[in-house]
């Protein structure tokens, strides 16, 4: 089981950046997908979740109306879109498959300052 996160960065207040996640080593398509994020401090957050087919989606209420999660199953690709960021979703985000029992990547650090 493998996962790769990428995308992140530094952005200022207000701006957007769009995760990925390339996932591999097991059947993609059979799994929900959650992106959790963990700021320095803190607890790991669920932040959002999509369906194996992705046809439905949660999220937290601190990110509902900003972010977008999605998957291309045909590419073994989740994804996070983040728009209108605030300093406090700055943290090293992590995608997970629900159910899989080592199914963390290395996260992608995002950084939201001016």
């Amino acid at each position: 089981v493998r996962l790769v996160e990428s995308g992140g960065g530094l952005v200022q207040p207000g701006g957007s950046l769009r995760l990925s996640c390339a996932a591999s080593g097991f059947t993609f398509s059979s799994y929900a997908m959650s992106w959790y994020r963990q700021a320095p401090g803190k607890e790991r957050e669920l932040v959002a979740t999509t369906t194996s087919a992705g046809g439905s989606t949660n999220y937290a209420d601190s990110v509902k109306g900003r972010f977008t999660i999605s998957r291309d199953n045909a590419k073994n690709t989740v994804y996070l879109q983040m728009n209108s960021l605030k300093p406090e979703d700055t943290a090293a985000y992590y995608c997970h498959a629900l159910g899989l029992l080592g199914s963390w990547g290395q996260g992608t650090q995002v950084t939201v300052s001016s």
